[in-house]
């Protein structure tokens, strides 16, 4: 495609404001389209971290075997939606069907393809939107009351991080005192993933992407896109609630929100959504230097420029359905067992929604019905760390440029 076109991208979370950034950055007149500011959906309560360990599918054969377990368990990190449960079992049973041992193992070579190319990503848009403040170094801890239990969490983890060269650090409790000595002192055991990174705050680092964007001339139009007008296989109009839109691409970046609209484009692709909650606690005297994950129950601790936030685990429900704070509240003297000093006030509590597919891998690239419109959605638990990749492989694609990458596990053709 020549450079100059005229391309709206449906959503304004981290990878769709990153699409925006980068097919800008190629000289096309880009639009970014949502019926919310950019970073106030779902890239708004993550945990801020960029994760370059997170190699993994969301389902393995070790989860698989614990899953009865933690479903009885009320402060465990899964919950279900009974009610839902119907709606779901297609898409939970095509996800069992990708933890076999050989199939995970697959997978894991694709998310870790693109973990490798994500932090040179997210460099060019720190440097170019002027986001270095808002990134810390220093790592991602991950801590248990007994080092047998941390040896067991992270067996089939430590497997890929050694295959896919990813630097991890046992620690022992002294190390972890001088490390994090705000952290309860009955911690036997840690590792440590020095080469991640954390954002201060998530929805300011993708609203100074967005800033940027617009600095430079790209629009934002503050509408929900509802649908399309083609010209045989190509859209020509994006409809939107604020009016009709001329387009020569669209990027389909909307989350857990993109399944209808990937519909019209002449493909279904099997995506669900794991919800997310967290809440927010004050600072404590002593605080925490980077984010940490407890493997007792589940959940992370992350400092944040306005206070501790606790989050983790995941809900299988409708988007659609009523938060149930109840869980995320239940965290809360856990972590205080944890982060000792820690307030019980909660300032504030948040839901969100992880766009997921069965294979763990996002849907990046072009429909296979509709050549000119782009999908970058399906990130689960990494959006934060793919978002600015995905951008720069969407404008590489758009462009008819060598990505450097075999994008085809990630082709939205493999779900007709």
């Amino acid at each position: 495609m020549a450079e100059g076109l005229r391309i709206a991208v449906i959503g304004a979370g981290i990878v769709g404001t990153s699409c925006a950034f980068f097919l800008q950055r190629d000289g096309h007149r880009v639009t970014l389209v949502d019926p919310r500011e950019p970073g106030t959906g779902t890239s708004f309560g993550n945990a801020g971290i960029i994760s370059l360990g997170s190699l993994a599918p969301v389902l393995t054969p070790a989860l698989l075997r614990k899953v009865p377990g933690l479903l009885r368990d009320p402060t465990s990190p899964l919950a279900i939606r009974w009610r839902y449960l119907p709606r779901l079992v297609p898409w939970l049973l095509r996800m069992v069907a990708n933890a076999r041992p050989g199939r995970v193992d697959a997978l894991a070579r694709a998310i870790a393809a693109l973990i490798a190319r994500a932090d040179a990503a997210h460099d060019t848009v720190i440097q170019e939107c002027g986001l270095g403040g808002l990134v810390r170094t220093g790592g991602w801890l991950k801590v248990a009351r007994e080092k047998r239990t941390l040896l067991e969490a992270i067996a089939t983890d430590r497997i890929y991080w050694e295959r896919f060269g990813r630097r991890y650090v046992i620690l022992e409790r002294a190390e972890l005192r001088e490390l994090e000595p705000a952290l309860a002192p009955d911690l036997e055991a840690g590792v440590l993933l020095p080469e991640n990174r954390a954002v201060r705050d998530p929805c300011a680092y993708v609203q100074g992407i967005a800033r940027a964007f617009f600095e430079r001339g790209g629009t934002f139009l503050r509408a929900r896109a509802d649908g399309f007008a083609f010209a045989g296989n190509r859209i020509v109009t994006l409809a939107t609630t604020a009016g009709k839109l001329p387009v020569d691409a669209v990027v389909l970046a909307a989350g857990a929100f993109s399944k209808r609209l990937a519909a019209l484009g002449g493909v279904r692709p099997p995506l669900d959504t794991e919800r997310g909650y967290h809440v927010m606690l004050p600072h404590p005297p002593a605080t925490l230097s980077r984010p940490v994950y407890s493997f007792d129950h589940g959940f992370i601790l992350a400092p944040m420029e306005g206070g501790i936030r606790i989050t983790g685990g995941v809900e299988l429900a409708s988007p659609w359905a009523k938060p149930d704070y109840r869980r995320i509240r239940r965290l809360v003297p856990l972590a205080q067992r944890l982060l000792p000093g820690l307030s019980g006030e909660i300032l504030s509590e948040w839901l969100g929604f992880r766009p997921t597919l069965p294979d763990s891998l996002p849907a990046i690239g072009p429909s296979p019905r509709t050549p000119n419109l782009f999908f970058a959605f399906g990130h689960q638990h990494i959006g934060l760390t793919l978002g600015p990749l995905t951008g720069r492989l969407i404008a590489d694609l758009v462009a008819g440029r060598d990505p450097g990458l075999d994008l085809s596990p990630y082709s939205p053709a493999r779900f007709l």
